[in-house]
């Protein structure tokens, strides 16, 4: 299985409501300090939104690196349908993690 093909399967198990960081996913696939390698992965994202990268952020909670249509106001509009609690443009872990 090819790094973004873990990547892609970490991420469909990131319920609706919750988020992951980049580093998170990079650390499960076997690669920590891959975080970037995570965000090539989902910029190339075969079948969003099924593979739901808008999921993914930032280490500090930032909504970072959403390349679909609509960009980062569409990652936040996803995200906070889904329940997903922000403070300002960040995610806020305490409940969404």
């Amino acid at each position: 299985m090819s790094f973004c093909q873990k990547i892609y399967a970490l991420a469909l198990k990131i319920p609706k409501g919750k988020v992951a960081t980049y580093g998170q996913l990079a650390k499960l696939a076997g690669e920590p300090g891959a975080a970037r390698a995570v965000g090539a992965c989902l910029r190339i994202n075969p079948d969003a939104p099924r593979i739901p990268c808008h999921r993914v952020v930032g280490a500090d909670g930032s909504l970072t690196g959403y390349s679909a249509a609509g960009g980062l106001t569409k990652k936040k509009t996803m995200l906070l349908a889904e329940g997903v609690v922000l403070s300002g443009d960040r995610v806020d872990f305490s409940c969404s993690r």
